[in-house]
């Protein structure tokens, strides 16, 4: 399993904005068969910052999603939106093996 961590710089006026993007990505990574574990917003602290994580089976799953995902209208849309509103100023993507309950690696 491989998952990936995105750390948002956001817009802080534009939070709302952002929680409706994040809704839209959340559905396309399952639809392209990851599994997404949500977005986190500023609650606390730093109020430009915002997380996600969403995970594949591997990172050849992954890179599955980024070719189908370039070609779909769903996709495409988001990108749109987020350009439109300005609510994300900056992203950095980075991936992780997770160690899960019991000892066991994924």
């Amino acid at each position: 399993m491989i998952t990936c961590f995105l750390e948002y710089r956001i817009d802080p006026k534009k939070t709302a904005e952002f929680e409706r993007y994040g809704h839209m990505w959340m559905k396309l990574v399952e639809k392209f068969g990851g599994t997404h574990h949500g977005y986190f917003l500023p609650s606390e602290g730093h109020s430009h910052t915002a997380l996600a994580l969403f995970s594949f089976p591997s990172l050849a799953d992954y890179e599955s999603y980024r070719i189908a995902a370039a070609n779909d209208e769903d996709v495409k849309a988001a990108v749109r939106y987020m350009d439109e509103t300005g609510c994300v100023q900056s992203w950095d993507r980075r991936f992780f093996r997770p160690v899960l309950p019991g000892g066991q690696a994924a």
